[in-house]
């Protein structure tokens, strides 16, 4: 008896995605546990397994937009794999002609012209379509592209956004971080980075103007009292937020390993939308990019988000002398509905005198 294979429930904010790709083509026998598709939400990408062995069966195609519950195949129980084939028997390579050379003597050693066998050409994806004169091409937008179009044009719809700016030196951070690296990666197996530096800088900073860790729902400002920090990613689907956990009680240690597991559930498409959701405030890291200056976009419902960009070698003046410092713009977005100006900016001044200031974060001064 066929077994519809259905879209799973993903969560209880996800009502459907698009057919990324099928991992077996149809007619293929597949064994219970295999990974049969992987759909794209507007969240994560999730993978759909074969709850039976049988005969694949596809009926959704790659692009299809569906809903859970939506059958997408069937795989026909029991039905045996396909037996293996008897290995053939090499045919006997046809002749070659020889080509003699003009104006030689006939010898031991033969010359044979080879011809190489032309490689097929891939057929193109069905679902990406070309002008007949090839100057563009279409392809649909996949459900987390859509979502992230969504919010971004929301939040400017619905927040009052403004961003304030300033700089900070890195010198410090950057010569406690070389300092102390080696003993670092010995101790706990990770690199300490800049990131677990700016997210405790963000800890003190929201504690300090606890006004900047509110989020707005209707006509009600919700204060929260605790510290759940999302880390902006960039992947091939698109820009991702994971949220650290209570960055409050950890150590740099925890949090660059955070990091590193969350950027590696990104790069196998394995986050869940538990991974994404709750967080009070956004760092984003232009600087990885070469980004020298911006204005980031606020993810809601949160009222903030730090924009970190590139570190430059530049001339300031420290003490009345002009020195090259390493140094990096920082740019705070904040909703001005529920913000005001001189929040925005001591909080900012806040975590420039934190990176500035590193120990002060070691001991909570």
């Amino acid at each position: 008896m066929p077994h519809d294979i259905k879209i799973p429930a993903l969560g209880e904010s996800v009502t459907g995605g698009q057919i990324a790709k099928w991992h077996f083509k149809n007619g293929d026998f597949v064994k219970t546990g295999d990974i049969l598709l992987t759909l794209e939400t507007d969240k994560v990408a999730a993978e759909v397994t074969a709850e039976t062995s049988g005969t694949l069966t596809i009926g959704r195609q790659p692009g299809d937009d569906v809903s859970i519950g939506d059958v997408v195949g069937q795989i026909a129980e029991g039905a045996a794999p396909p037996a293996e084939k008897a290995p053939e028997t090499p045919k006997p390579a046809p002749e070659a002609t020889p080509i003699p050379k003009a104006a030689e003597k006939p010898s031991n050693i033969t010359e044979f012209k080879v011809v190489p066998k032309p490689e097929p050409t891939p057929a193109p994806d069905a679902k990406v379509s070309a002008s007949p004169e090839g100057r563009i091409t279409r392809k649909k937008m996949t459900p987390l592209r859509k979502k992230i179009a969504d919010q971004l044009v929301s939040a400017q719809r619905t927040a009052a956004i403004l961003t304030t700016f300033n700089e900070c030196d890195m010198s410090n951070v950057m010569a406690l971080r070389s300092k102390l690296q080696d003993s670092f990666v010995a101790r706990n197996g990770v690199k300490l980075g800049f990131m677990s530096f700016f997210i405790k800088a963000v800890v003190e900073a929201l504690k300090a103007v606890p006004q900047i860790n509110v989020r707005v729902e209707g006509d009600e400002i919700v204060h929260q009292h605790y510290f759940d920090i999302g880390v902006a990613v960039g992947t091939e689907r698109g820009l991702i937020v994971p949220v650290l956990r209570d960055a409050d009680q950890k150590g740099f240690a925890e949090l660059e390993k955070d990091i590193l597991g969350y950027a590696a559930k990104a790069k196998e498409g394995k986050l869940q939308v538990s991974d994404l959701t709750g967080g009070v405030f956004t760092i984003s890291n232009g600087g990885v990019y070469g980004s020298l200056l911006s204005t980031p976009i606020i993810n809601p419902p949160q009222s903030a988000i730090l924009g970190m960009h590139s570190i430059q070698q530049r001339p300031i003046a420290v003490d009345g002398q002009v020195v090259i410092r390493p140094m990096m713009n920082l740019a705070l977005s904040y909703d001005h509905r529920v913000v005001d100006g001189k929040e925005a900016v001591t909080f900012l001044i806040r975590v420039k005198d934190c990176i500035e200031n590193p120990a002060r974060m070691l001991v909570g001064a």
